[in-house]
């Protein structure tokens, strides 16, 4: 399920939604990318994420990081905090379009540095691989359409 979850948020439904719009709005495809892949990638899976992290930090303590002491599990509400916040940024870039680029750069760095961190540890399990390799993803998605931005490939917005 988790896996599943994974593929709709990081590849599917941005994909599906670029299309969608690309279909009916004259939208620059960069500028497509940026929206699309932030709302779902960035702000829907860091949403749900913080949501399960703040009221079940057994989960991501457990079973992604292997640590079943629950003098973690308030870290790990914390780390869960930071996740809704910029879940919140990235959905709401949804509505105010200048919100985009500053959600892109928040959620490639977050990414970028936690798909690090796992690619780094040496006892990675299956388990957290999975992660490894979405934030790795997501983190090269969003470096080239803030590459593209900066570099002025953006064109027109409907």
């Amino acid at each position: 399920m988790y896996l599943a979850i994974l593929l709709l948020l990081m590849l599917l439904l941005p994909v599906i939604s670029i299309i969608a719009e690309a279909a009916v709005a004259n939208a620059d495809l960069v500028f497509l990318i940026g929206k699309w892949f932030v709302f779902w990638a960035v702000g829907l899976r860091l949403l749900l994420a913080g949501v399960r992290q703040v009221t079940k930090p057994s989960f991501t303590a457990e079973t992604i990081f292997g640590v079943s002491d629950t003098k973690a599990f308030p870290l790990v509400q914390e780390v869960g905090f930071g996740n809704l916040s910029i879940g919140l940024l990235a959905m709401a870039s949804i509505l105010v379009r200048e919100w985009i680029t500053p959600a892109a750069l928040v959620g490639c760095l977050f990414f970028g540095l936690a798909g690090v961190k796992h690619l780094l540890n040496p006892e990675r399990s299956r388990t957290e691989s999975i992660p490894m390799i979405s934030d790795l993803w997501i983190a090269a998605v969003l470096a080239v359409y803030l590459i593209a931005t900066a570099a002025g490939f953006q064109g027109p917005v409907t």
